[in-house]
């Protein structure tokens, strides 16, 4: 039995250099579509779910920028390398910025296309999938959207931190996330014994979540290693 392919979508104008992808892709097995607009690219991502996008950025009527911004509104998880003959550090920071993945500047080399379509691929194929909208912790509905904990007829905050601590902590719901993870994933920080930033942010969840904070029933401490989520 084959392999199932990937599927490719190409957004380029220029036929030739959607001609060039396309055969150079296939060739790399991947099963690529091609369109020559931002609007062919929206449609076309609503009704086929895609491993990568190449999102070239000078297009006719909505450009590649204007493009990822729409397909990042519509929900499009599939990782975006952007295409363009600009290399100004402007431009990579704005496609980043509304959710492009990477950036590759013509003229590029093949070898370094494909080598970073399966790196995104692969990052994107690592990644978790993002917790619900709302979710229900005992008696407390999290509204993620809005930073809204509501627990009986009191409602609650979340900052920032508050919400990526539980985020990671229901990715592995019932399993033990390391306290040093914890840190080095949302503080950007390695392991300091001494930084309490972890600990002072569960503390102020179980004042929002739990019915008793002082005995808590759904975010637990797992003394020497972290902590863990129990619905």
């Amino acid at each position: 039995m084959s392999a199932v392919k990937l599927r490719v979508l190409v957004v380029e104008d220029e036929p030739d250099m959607a001609m060039g992808l396309r055969d150079n892709l296939e060739f790399e097995g991947y099963d690529v579509t091609t369109v020559p607009s931002g609007e062919e690219a929206v449609q076309a991502a609503r009704s086929t779910r895609f491993a990568c996008i190449l999102l070239d950025v000078m297009l006719p009527r909505i450009d590649g920028f204007e493009t990822c911004s729409r397909l990042r509104g519509l929900g499009v998880r599939a990782p975006i390398v952007m295409l363009t003959a600009r290399g100004q550090e402007i431009d990579k920071v704005r496609g980043l910025e509304l959710g492009a993945d990477d950036y590759v500047t013509k003229p590029f080399g093949l070898r370094e296309l494909i080598a970073r379509i399966r790196a995104v691929i692969r990052r994107s194929d690592a990644a978790p999938p993002p917790p619900a909208e709302e979710v229900q912790i005992g008696a407390a509905l999290i509204h993620f959207a809005s930073g809204r904990v509501v627990r009986g007829r009191r409602e609650f905050t979340l900052g920032h931190y508050e919400c990526e601590v539980l985020k990671m902590l229901l990715r592995v719901e019932g399993a033990v996330v390391e306290r040093r993870a914890l840190l080095s994933e949302i503080w950007g920080v390695e392991n300091e014994p001494l930084n309490r930033s972890v600990d002072n942010h569960v503390v102020s969840l179980r004042r929002k979540i739990e019915e008793d904070p002082s005995h808590p029933r759904h975010i637990l401490t797992v003394h020497g290693f972290g902590y863990k989520l129990v619905r």
